[in-house]
């Protein structure tokens, strides 16, 4: 076998655990069914915070573990795409988070006055923020330094995989629902509306996890990210024009000028929510080989990534 690894699934989860496990010296290959661009990773807003992903009790570490990687990545924000950006939670309190919210720096509980919008409690904080396109062409770059190769390619079990290498990392997302068979996974459909940015600096929040329908908008360099949605069960990737109207019109109740923002597009992607959360474990292959699971992030992925790749490359390297 001419490969140590082979990780299945091209997104964030995949690329960073792909690179985590080249960079403790294994020969890695990656084989995705889309190209980087392609993925639901492309389409994510993309801010630090441990939203709508369980189990609880493990989040925290994984979350933390990733915030301090991207703390350091932040300091080359045109290369990595990560930058720390000021921005407010609303409709959130600091008592109501799990004790990871303590080794956040700068969480900052707001009354109502300080907070945008007809909330009357919110938190202040500076957080990662990633620009995903930039941020998944460096993790392929620095996969690809360490030695890694990124291929694409359709996998229709995971015995192909198998045959190529004594151990292989499920990090397809939605995907593992046909190929596990998992049918705890369900897809959370987010919509969002970039727009021209009319001068809006800080990102803002405002996110009930009781609705499908959210309201926050992030500045990306070059655009102004709108959302959002979260639909449970719904695998519509075509934008819906009155779901986008209705995007703008809830962000532009906190920052007016948003409303005559020009529309630049529209995005759609599904996220990997799962029955009892983030599989990640490990079972014997046929083979003699391993298969470690590392998919349903739901709506957390790139907050996990980090924590969530280091125990992954335990597992591969049992």
């Amino acid at each position: 076998m001419s490969d140590d690894v082979i990780v299945v699934g091209g997104g964030v989860i995949g690329l960073t655990t792909a690179l985590t496990l080249a960079e403790r010296g294994l020969r890695v290959r990656v084989w995705s069914r889309d190209p980087a661009e392609g993925t639901t990773s492309a389409v994510a807003g993309a801010l630090w915070w441990p939203y709508r992903i369980e189990p609880a009790a493990e989040v925290g570490g994984w979350s933390l573990e990733s915030l301090r990687v991207y703390e350091k990545l932040a300091a080359d924000p045109g290369a990595t795409g990560v930058r720390l950006v000021p921005g407010v939670h609303a409709d959130t309190a600091l008592a109501g988070l799990g004790d990871w919210a303590r080794e956040v720096s700068g969480l900052r509980q707001l009354a109502g006055p300080d907070v945008p919008g007809p909330y009357r409690t919110g938190l202040a904080a500076v957080l990662p923020l990633i620009d995903m396109p930039v941020h998944l062409g460096w993790l392929r770059r620095r996969l690809e330094a360490a030695g890694g190769v990124v291929e694409r390619r359709t996998v229709t079990g995971f015995a192909e995989a198998a045959g190529s290498a004594p151990v292989v990392v499920n990090c397809t997302g939605l995907g593992a629902r046909e190929l596990v068979p998992d049918a705890g996974l369900r897809p959370v459909r987010g919509q969002l509306v970039l727009v021209e940015n009319p001068g809006v600096e800080e990102w803002f929040t405002a996110a009930d996890a009781a609705s499908s329908a959210t309201t926050y908008f992030f500045p990306q360099p070059r655009r102004l990210i709108l959302g959002g949605t979260a639909q449970e069960g719904d695998e519509r990737l075509e934008p819906d024009p009155a779901t986008a109207a209705a995007i703008v019109a809830r962000c532009a109740r906190i920052r007016p000028e948003i409303a005559d923002a020009r529309v630049l597009g529209h995005r759609v992607g599904l996220r990997p929510a799962r029955a009892g959360g983030v599989r990640l474990d490990v079972e014997p292959l046929p083979s003699g080989g391993r298969l470690v699971h590392n998919y349903g992030h739901g709506g957390a992925g790139v907050t996990v990534a980090w924590g969530c790749a280091r125990r992954a490359a335990e597992l591969a390297c049992g």
